[in-house]
């Protein structure tokens, strides 16, 4: 079982994770409005061919999602129009929201997948995931929208 599962964690572990639950609703409700916020934004931008966020009504399982979730999150990603060199862009011009390759903190986290987690995978197999060369994946942190807004449009340009 430690093997599947892991060891038991410690105690300053266990208060950590018990402080946590304690909040995980209110992040989660500003996790998911900042991400509507931010995909709604994207949706509009002309360098933005497409935005993946079921949040959003125009999204083709926006009512299948509507029905069965309580909330539609906070990760989203969207596609730029100009493909590998805009997402490089992108990610070179990002200031205040961290560039990494995993996602998921209180913090607004972005990668551009065709340069960094998958830039080893050929294109053709990258391609039949879904992992085109302008996807951006974003996982929505809890900071002021505004901040993350401003810092998507001077990185978009």
């Amino acid at each position: 079982i430690q093997k599947m599962l892991g060891a038991i964690c410690s105690p300053f572990e266990a208060f950590l994770l018990n402080n946590g639950v304690k909040t995980l609703p209110l992040r989660m409700e500003q996790h998911q409005k900042n991400a509507k916020a931010l995909a709604t934004f994207l949706s509009q931008h002309p360098k933005v061919s497409k935005v993946n966020y079921l949040g959003l009504e125009t999204h083709e399982d926006h009512l299948m999602a509507k029905d069965q979730m309580n909330g539609f999150c906070g990760m989203l990603s969207f596609e730029l129009r100009d493909g590998l060199e805009a997402g490089m862009q992108f990610q070179r011009n990002i200031k205040f929201c961290t560039l990494t390759a995993s996602l998921g903190t209180a913090d607004t986290l972005v990668t551009h997948s065709a340069s960094t987690s998958h830039v080893n995978v050929p294109k053709e197999q990258r391609l039949l995931y879904g992992i085109t060369d302008g996807l951006i994946r974003v996982s929505v942190g809890l900071e002021n929208i505004e901040d993350i807004i401003a810092d998507f449009e001077q990185a978009l340009g």
